[in-house]
């Protein structure tokens, strides 16, 4: 992507035109409507009890794991009601993938990012939290790492299984926890599970620890982090879920496999738990933890590498904070067995109910997508329009560089294929949604919503 500094100014909102049928625009308008009549009522009888229900998350509850599930109780049927569109869960894509070749050139993990509060100072703090597994295949009673000189040398692939764990924003730290393939327990059942030493990954339950020391760290360059200790025991609920559609089905997977596919089973994600990084605290909520789960496999990663997600949103027209609202963008090179599609991205926001997802994978919707990323000295800004027929979205995002770090990962094939992967969660900025009004004698664009976006994950990678 263009790289600049940032001076200049990429605020140009030039949209692209296309012709539309009256009758696409009523279907489209028929079916929002439809959703919206489901929402009100379940939103208002859960209130009073989610709050009483927050008060627990405030104390040192004795039980995290009972509080959390009463306060899961009082939303899902709000979930159940609005489940729609792309906001469709599908616990078999979160299912482990290293099968066939991809067992012995592929990865998979699943992702987690969150807000924490500190038990002390109630100040806020970012998390990730990654499982990560490597070429099975190739794996033993140790871990293989790819960036040993003399594994480079003699052309060994890495394999382990990489616990991927820390914090973005200020004093931002990342740290690596590897296990031989032999001490790795996956479960292909219907609801996935991976777990090795006392680290374990399921779809509503992540716990695990990291500790290394700063010289450990140095000492071992092919750990590719910090030193330092985190742990963590959290309780996950996905809420609002972004799902590709058949581009990630079973028999896409397996006769067209994309390089780097993806499955978001949680853009919006409750999470309930504490965490400990170094010596510091920090309480989970549900209701304000803004939390965010997906998973990724493939052969390697797409260049470049585009991530934005948020559900910290608060509308500028109306000033209320959306709770039931969240949108994410991804992708930027993607590539289906040996074809790359140029410059495309992924994007869908949920809005109160209403879906909008721009998809090159569903090209009946006539997707279009720009998008520029600039890498300036302080900061990194992402300048995205999508657009249907019908709608469009403009998101523009910023972080400073100074709240992020550089997310490390060798490819299955030994490489490390990003000079730089920019990670971050502090990032703030806005999107503008529009629909294509018909009212008069030439459609014009309507701006539906202005959100102000904070919490913001994003990634960028060259």
């Amino acid at each position: 992507m263009d790289k600049m500094d940032n001076q200049e100014v990429f605020e140009d909102e030039e949209f692209f035109e296309e012709d539309v049928a009256e009758d696409i625009k009523n279907k489209v308008e028929e079916v929002r409507q439809d959703i919206k009549d489901k929402i009100g009522e379940v939103h208002e009888k859960a209130g009073e009890r989610r709050a009483e229900l927050m008060n627990k998350f405030a104390e040192d509850s004795a039980d995290l794991r009972e509080t959390f599930y009463e306060y899961l109780d009082t939303v899902r049927e709000d979930i159940k009601a609005n489940r729609t569109g792309f906001n469709v869960q599908d616990q078999s894509k979160n299912k482990y993938m290293l099968t066939g070749d991809l067992a012995e050139e592929g990865y998979d993990w699943w992702w987690h990012s969150f807000t924490g509060y500190n038990k002390k100072t109630g100040e806020a703090k970012q998390f990730f939290i990654e499982y990560y597994l490597i070429n099975p295949a190739l794996g033993g009673s140790e871990p293989v790492f790819g960036q040993l000189e003399e594994n480079k040398e003699l052309g060994i692939r890495p394999s382990y299984m990489m616990v991927k764990a820390g914090a973005v924003g200020k004093k931002g730290v990342q740290l690596h926890r590897f296990f031989g393939w032999d001490d790795v327990s996956v479960s292909e059942a219907d609801s996935f599970a991976v777990s090795a030493g006392d680290c374990e990954c399921t779809e509503n339950h992540i716990v695990g620890s990291i500790k290394l020391t700063k010289k450990e760290a140095k000492e071992h360059p092919e750990y590719m982090c910090d030193g330092g200790s985190m742990s963590w025991d959290l309780y996950i609920d996905k809420q609002i879920a972004f799902n590709v559609g058949m581009g990630t089905d079973r028999v896409v997977r397996e006769l067209a496999r994309y390089e780097m596919a993806w499955h978001a089973e949680g853009i919006k994600s409750a999470y309930g738990g504490t965490v400990t990084l170094g010596k510091d605290e920090y309480v989970v909520r549900p209701e304000d933890c803004y939390g965010y789960a997906d998973k990724n496999w493939g052969s390697n990663y797409t260049i470049p590498w585009i991530w934005l997600s948020s559900n910290d949103i608060v509308s500028r027209i109306s000033g209320k904070r959306l709770e039931n609202t969240a949108f994410v963008i991804g992708g930027g090179r993607p590539k289906v067995g040996n074809v790359e599609i140029e410059g495309e991205l992924l994007g869908a926001l949920w809005l109160e109910g209403t879906p909008y997802e721009f998809n090159f994978a569903k090209a009946h919707t006539l997707p279009k997508t720009q998008f520029r990323v600039v890498e300036g000295k302080n900061k990194v800004t992402w300048k995205i329009i999508q657009q249907t027929p019908t709608t469009k979205m403009y998101t523009s995002i910023e972080c400073l560089k100074t709240e992020m770090i550089n997310n490390n990962y060798e490819s299955p094939n030994g490489y490390i294929i990003h000079d730089k992967l920019w990670l971050g969660g502090t990032g703030t900025g806005y999107v503008k949604i529009y629909e294509r009004d018909f009212e008069g004698l030439k459609p014009e664009w309507k701006l539906v919503d202005y959100l102000e976006v904070s919490s913001c994950g994003c990634e960028y990678g060259e």
